[in-house]
């Protein structure tokens, strides 16, 4: 049934996919051309900037409602007979708020210098911004005896910066002669006024990036002959114009106003006074003085009511009260406009120089004076003879300046490099703080308050070096009632 058998094999070739047959040939295309080009790219810089903070604008919604109106009038005399009745109270006297962290030293926070002026130029003025952010520092020379030919700068330092390097100025300006006075602008914060050696007076504006120099006197008739001693900006109450001036006092005895002309860059002389030895009461006069010469100017200062009353103090030593709306015995010379006679009251002398002169904030009659007697004084200008006197025997006493928040407080600079600080609710002879501001006695050429932060204060001695100090809570907190302990200290004077 079953059996072997063998098959034939039988092949067949696949032929699923057939062989291609490849030739060789050749095809023409165009030129690729290339070529190279140079293209410009954005670059980018790191900038500081500065600005003030935007108010908040309220408007007020007018209730005329009779529910309203019926409220007030009943409430009203009510809330004023409290309020009176408070008034009158002494529950609460001796207590002060102090919201913020207690101080109970004075610390130095920084100490600012810069290096290629370093012990060659000391620091002759300083000047907070309005804000209170930025301290500039005006670098010269106080001992010349003959024409300057030192070069100088101003320096500025941001405070606020995190990292700010205490040897490095956020900004430096060249000026070509020693700077004598600065004053930043009392709304914009980046300008600032310079009165300069030769008698220049010059504005810059820090925030240009290229030419900060805006403005420029020169030299000519119409300038100071001598060096300029003291520069503010002011707002004379005679000038219709909404835009600040500038008054510049300097040893040549002149005292000049200025209007800034923005669009050609220089001054135009508006106002201008000459101090001469006529204006000093035979009483006072020095014997040996000229008739008619010129007095230099060493500083003024202008009252916190009347804008149109101020105070210079003087090489001779003599202090006058003064007025901008004075037109007293003119003199006419090379100056395109006449010059007058500001002053209306002298008062008793310093046996030196006058260094520094200073209003009260909180009071209209008082000012402060210190001088190269070694000497400060008290003085209201209801009077010709001092209120009080100060002689801390710290050699000469440069720079003097009452406190923006304490009423009875003043600190004054010293030729043997201290900081006096000066209490008047605590002592009346003697200092409450006597501070080494530096190891070798270096003279203390500059100080100021800061308006704005109570509790820093500054300091530029002769080496250079400014110290922003903090001060404590003693110094800077007002005590109850102070400012009528500094009204009864000016009229108990006048009994």
């Amino acid at each position: 049934m079953f059996q072997d058998e063998s098959l034939d094999v039988v092949s067949f070739e696949s032929n699923w996919q057939q062989q291609r047959s490849v030739k060789d040939s050749q095809t023409q295309t165009s030129e690729i051309i290339n070529y190279d080009a140079e293209v410009q790219v954005v670059t980018y810089s790191n900038a500081q900037v500065q600005a003030e903070e935007e108010e908040t604008q309220f408007q007020l919604i007018a209730d005329q409602s009779e529910n309203l109106m019926q409220f007030l009038r009943y409430a009203t005399p009510l809330i004023c007979e409290e309020l009176d009745k408070n008034s009158k109270s002494h529950a609460f006297d001796g207590y002060d708020v102090n919201w913020e962290e207690k101080a109970e030293a004075i610390e130095c926070l920084h100490t600012l210098s810069y290096a290629e002026v370093n012990d060659k130029l000391q620091c002759t003025d300083l000047s907070w911004n309005a804000i209170g952010s930025v301290i500039a520092v005006a670098y010269g020379k106080l001992d010349h005896q003959d024409w300057c030919t030192d070069k100088s700068v101003l320096c500025t330092w941001n405070i606020d910066r995190h990292n700010i390097i205490s040897s490095k100025p956020d900004t430096v300006i060249e000026v070509s002669c020693c700077l004598t006075s600065i004053d930043f602008h009392p709304e914009r914060i980046s300008m600032i006024a310079g009165g300069v050696f030769n008698g220049e007076v010059q504005v810059w504006d820090i925030s240009r990036e290229d030419e900060m120099l805006i403005a420029r006197s020169g030299i000519s008739d119409d300038s100071h002959q001598e060096p300029v001693t003291s520069i503010k900006w002011i707002n004379d109450p005679n000038i219709k114009s909404k835009a600040l001036q500038l008054m510049s006092s300097a040893t040549d005895g002149k005292i000049f106003v200025w209007q800034i002309n923005m669009q050609n860059q220089d001054f135009q002389l508006t106002k201008g006074f000459v101090v001469v030895t006529d204006n000093i009461p035979k009483s006072l006069r020095i014997s040996k003085a000229k008739d008619n010469a010129e007095i230099g100017v060493t500083g003024f200062s202008f009252s916190n009511e009347d804008k149109s009353l101020f105070v210079i103090g003087c090489e001779s030593g003599n202090v006058f009260k003064c007025s901008l709306n004075s037109e007293r015995n003119a003199v006419t010379g090379l100056n395109s406009i006449p010059l007058f006679s500001p002053v209306t009251f002298a008062f008793h002398y310093h046996d030196g120089p006058v260094y520094s002169i200073e209003c009260s904030p909180y009071h209209r009659n008082l000012f402060l004076t210190c001088g190269m007697d070694t000497s400060a004084h008290l003085y209201t200008i209801l009077q010709s003879k001092p209120i009080l006197s100060f002689e801390p025997g710290n050699g000469f006493m440069f720079n003097i300046k009452w406190s923006p928040v304490r009423p009875m407080v003043f600190a004054t600079s010293t030729a043997e490099g201290s900081l006096l600080i000066y209490d008047l609710e605590i002592s009346k002879i003697n200092p409450v703080i006597n501070l080494a501001v530096n190891d070798n006695k270096s003279p203390v050429y500059s100080l100021q308050f800061n308006k704005q932060r109570r509790q820093l204060l500054a300091t530029g001695d002769g080496n250079g070096k400014i110290q922003i100090w903090r001060l404590n809570d003693e110094l800077t907190n007002q005590k109850t009632r102070e400012t009528h302990h500094l009204a009864e200290l000016a009229e108990v004077a006048l009994e």
